[in-house]
């Protein structure tokens, strides 16, 4: 940060104090986010370049056997209010094995903010955890934390597991986390507990902490899941305190302490009553900058609350109400007197008015009977729903949509249990909570990059129409990017489409496709006539920076055994009898006209006599298109007739949609393969260029029919968006269908991911039971259009016919 800049945004922090100056024991939050110009300023300015975009996937059980399918809804919402965000067109979607290695990958294409699909896990898919990711092409601008994690687990009797995150060793990771961030010599401060094992689950401790001569100092035990609190003040700066941990395996371990530092600052903040959240600014040290300090409520990136005020005797205390503060989880951040971020909190806001989502339907079925639930909102909702059956495989129990909305996603790594946080509203509960905006919070943007004059590089664009496919242009000789060069895109087929970009300073180039659906060919070339020395290489749209600490335990007990067997069974007898009635991927209808619309000209070669020389052809019926001889050979020149004029340059020779540069070799090309010319005889503008018209010859078959490509043009096999697919379930509507001898195993009974609901209006579902008895859980999740949450869950049994 320049100074130049640090002396304006002190003269504006101070002018705002001496306008409002407050009482120096307690400063009350300013409800308008302007009190502090000199923060709110750039905060908002980044806002509107670095919008928050999020995602949530609704899967439709925990726990998969390979050669099952799993089933998806992706829910887009903006980062600071929830609301559905119709920003991008596609998500991106992946399963990491236990090494963060993607096993499935996707491409789902996202309409008004939501979208569906599913990943067919291979029958030889290792078992193990599994974790499903979900993300934008403009989340990967920010960090991977940002995207949407779920953990999966995956059960194979007939493979072994894979190899595992971490050793299987045992061994315990304790971390502490001082309030605010940092620990300060004479300060009294809360620390954060977290002490997992080797596999990421949270174990129960206790402990005491020693100062250097081996005196206790404080005490600590945790409360839920590993995670704790205590409060501890340091007589000392520096290392020199060690937390000796009891383990309730009884192993003991001896952990430092974070070093204390001589200067600093310590917050604590605290319920103050059933209206007010109160945070206690503490400062220690006389090289610490001089006057008042500020303190920003923001919640996601929305400025919540400003407050300021001076110390008095190193303390400060600042309320704030909570019914001017947003519901789920918000950050009250610290500037000193330079207005430099020096410690931040955490705090969460249980949803006051959450989406009210209701599930019903009666409790108990036979087997192969119809079911008929109901779903009803208070508030026009998009939703989905998912009926699975409850076992011991299927005991974990990922996060619904309104706890990832309002928490989770604000929090660092793997969440245990994570719906205990709302659905449990006991003092246990809330200071559980607390422990864990303790010590795992985490910031979606850095402050440097928020007060900076310029704004950090978005390298990756929002999909907002399609696909962008990318890839990048170097100079074969050195490997340098090559800057400001043209490249062409195509895909050979019979909808003729083309694309052409620019390289940027980096040699990457971004073309802006049409969607696109299942694997496809793609021709990526320069014009070789005259860019000849130039490598090309198309670049996987998924990402390659992952998050850490998503890893999981995975053990399966003798106990599982049965269950496991049961669901082997399950799988391989669907696969035998009903695998011919799951549908097939389809593609959604999508326009074939050509890019260039509708030709001038238009000839379909069939209706004329044919020549076996393509020369032939072009003289005696294509009076549009004027072809020369000269000393490099042949040349199309396009006849003008808007102009009454011909144009001078060669036009853009297409075949089959890809750009053919010499006229030589399309010359030479069999007119009897070709079915169709199309001709523009106008100057036609594509991106950035200009073509002197188009020829376009359309093969039988669209494939290029043996056309030979010149050898500097990358020909590469891509994957486009995934199709539609309809979830399949037997329908037992008649006696006959009732008897029928085939075994119907389905422990997933039902999968609807995509619904409208309307206030007054419930929806009605049906579906059928399977053979399978036992209790079966419900699950919805739904999501209004003022980005209100809303979850429900309902068991249904299934019990022997009598």
């Amino acid at each position: 940060m320049s100074a130049i800049f640090l002396r304006r945004f002190s003269r504006l922090l101070l002018l705002a104090l001496r306008l409002a100056a407050l009482p120096p024991a307690l400063a009350q939050a300013q409800a308008v986010p302007d009190s502090l110009p000199g923060l709110s300023r750039p905060f908002a300015r980044y806002t509107r370049q670095a919008l928050v975009e999020q995602l949530f996937a609704h899967l439709d059980r925990p726990t998969y056997a390979a050669g099952e399918t799993m089933w998806l809804k992706i829910y887009a919402v903006d980062g600071t209010r929830h609301q559905p965000l119709a920003l991008s067109k596609i998500a991106y979607v992946e399963l990491l094995n236990a090494q963060q290695q993607p096993v499935l990958q996707a491409r789902l294409a996202l309409s008004r903010a939501t979208g569906h699909g599913s990943l067919a896990l291979p029958p030889d898919l290792p078992a193990g955890p599994y974790v499903l990711r979900a993300y934008t092409s403009w989340m990967r601008n920010f960090s991977p934390e940002g995207y949407f994690h779920c953990p999966v687990t995956v059960l194979n009797t007939a493979r072994p597991p894979g190899p595992a995150a971490r050793p299987a060793a045992a061994g315990y990771d304790v971390q502490f986390f001082p309030e605010g961030g940092q620990l300060v010599r004479g300060l009294r401060s809360r620390v954060g507990l977290r002490v997992v094992n080797a596999a990421g689950q949270g174990v129960a401790a206790t402990g005491i902490v020693r100062d250097a001569q081996g005196q206790p100092v404080a005490t600590f035990e945790t409360l839920k899941f590993g995670l704790g609190s205590f409060d501890f003040t340091p007589a000392l700066a520096g290392a020199g305190y060690v937390a000796a941990v009891q383990i309730t395996d009884g192993q003991d371990i001896s952990v430092p302490l974070p070093a204390a530092t001589e200067a600093g600052y310590v917050l604590r903040l605290a319920d103050a009553t059933a209206d007010s959240v109160r945070l206690t600014v503490q400062a220690q040290g006389s090289a610490l900058p001089p006057g008042p300090v500020a303190v920003l409520g923001h919640a996601g990136q929305r400025i919540v609350a400003a407050v300021r005020g001076p110390l008095v005797g190193g303390v400060g205390e600042f309320a704030f109400a909570k019914k001017d503060l947003p519901d789920g989880t918000m950050r009250f951040t610290l500037f000193d007197g330079a207005a430099r971020p020096r410690a931040e909190r955490l705090y969460f806001q249980r949803p006051r008015h959450p989406l009210a989502l209701v599930v019903a339907a009666p409790a108990g079925y036979a087997p192969r009977a119809r079911v008929e639930v109901q779903l009803r909102a208070d508030a026009p909702a998009n939703a989905s729903l998912a009926v699975y059956q409850l076992d011991s495989l299927n005991a974990a129990e990922p996060a619904d949509i309104d706890t990832f909305l309002s928490l989770t996603s604000e929090l660092k790594g793997h969440v245990e249990a994570p719906n205990y946080y709302l659905r449990d509203t006991s003092a246990t509960a809330r200071a559980a909570l607390d422990n864990l905006l303790l010590t795992q919070g985490w910031s979606r943007f850095r402050w440097d990059d928020v007060l900076a004059a310029r704004p950090p590089a978005l390298p990756y664009l929002p999909e907002v129409n399609g696909h962008f496919v990318r890839g990048r242009l170097t100079d074969r000789r050195t490997g340098a990017p090559a800057a400001g060069l043209t490249a062409y895109l195509a895909s050979p087929s019979r909808a003729i489409r083309l694309y052409n970009a620019i390289s940027q300073v980096d040699g990457i180039l971004r073309f802006e496709t049409n969607p696109f659906y299942g694997p496809t060919q793609l021709v990526l070339q320069t014009d070789y006539l005259r860019d000849s020395t130039y490598h090309l290489e198309l670049l996987s749209p998924f990402s390659t920076q992952f998050a850490a600490g998503q890893a999981r335990p995975f053990a399966l007990s003798q106990g599982l055994a049965a269950a496991l067997t049961q669901r082997s069974v399950q799988v391989q007898t669907q696969r035998r009898f009903f695998s011919r009635f799951e549908n097939a991927y389809t593609q959604p209808a999508h326009d074939t006209l050509a890019f260039y619309g509708r030709p001038d000209e238009q000839y379909l070669l069939d209706d004329y006599t044919r020549f076996p020389v393509l020369e032939e052809v072009m003289r005696e019926y294509v009076p549009g298109v004027l072809v020369r001889k000269r000393r490099d050979g042949f040349h199309f020149l396009v006849v003008d007739k808007r102009n009454d004029a011909t144009f001078r340059n060669n036009p853009l020779v297409l075949l089959d949609g890809v750009p053919v540069f010499d006229v030589n070799k399309i010359m030479a090309f069999s007119p009897l393969k070709i079915r169709k010319l199309d001709v523009v005889d106008g100057h036609f503008f594509h991106g950035p260029l200009t073509y002197d018209g188009v020829v376009s010859y359309t093969t039988y078959k669209g494939d290029l029919a043996g056309f030979p490509l010149p050898p500097q043009a990358l020909l590469e096999e891509y994957e486009g968006l995934q199709g539609e697919r309809e979830f399949f379930a037997p329908r037992y509507e008649t006696a006959a269908r009732q008897q029928s001898r085939l075994p119907d195993f389905r422990n997933l009974l039902h999968w609807q991911p995509d619904m409208t609901l309307t206030p007054g209006q419930p929806r009605t579902l049906t579906f059928y039971t399977s053979d399978q008895v036992g209790r079966y859980l419900v699950v919805a999740q739904g999501l209004a259009a003022d980005g209100r949450a809303g979850s429900a869950r309902l068991v249904l049994e299934v019990k022997p016919a009598l």
